[in-house]
């Protein structure tokens, strides 16, 4: 049965949502904190914590996984790896926060900050 595992989609068919994940986590990983909407932050917020735990493994199938998450990006995928994943060795998970921040003016989405912490 799939009780509860419905996930969010975010008004965007698979391949629109798909490329939103990966721009929102390659955004994440680059400048480590981003500014989006609350609805946008709890969907990729599972990944990138996935991503980071991959990265505490450190060996080349993990990173070859990441790389492939990532979209071949190998800058990115070496500062995850080697300056990210460090961070967080001693922590078992919960490598990102969402500080809310109101709404936006225009249309009164939630908006929030998610970071690493």
């Amino acid at each position: 049965m799939r009780h509860g595992k419905q996930k969010g989609k975010l008004s965007r068919d698979s391949a629109h949502r798909k490329a939103l994940m990966r721009n929102l986590q390659r955004e994440l990983i680059q400048h480590e904190r981003i500014k989006t909407s609350q609805a946008k932050a709890k969907a990729v917020k599972p990944q990138i914590e996935k991503l980071i735990t991959l990265a505490k493994n450190g060996d080349l199938h993990a990173r070859r996984q990441a790389l492939s998450a990532l979209g071949q990006d190998r800058f990115l995928v070496h500062k995850l790896f080697e300056e990210i994943a460090p961070r967080y060795v001693e922590r078992p998970g919960g490598y990102t926060r969402i500080v809310k921040l109101g709404p936006r003016r225009s249309d009164s989405t939630e908006m929030v900050f998610l970071e690493l912490v």
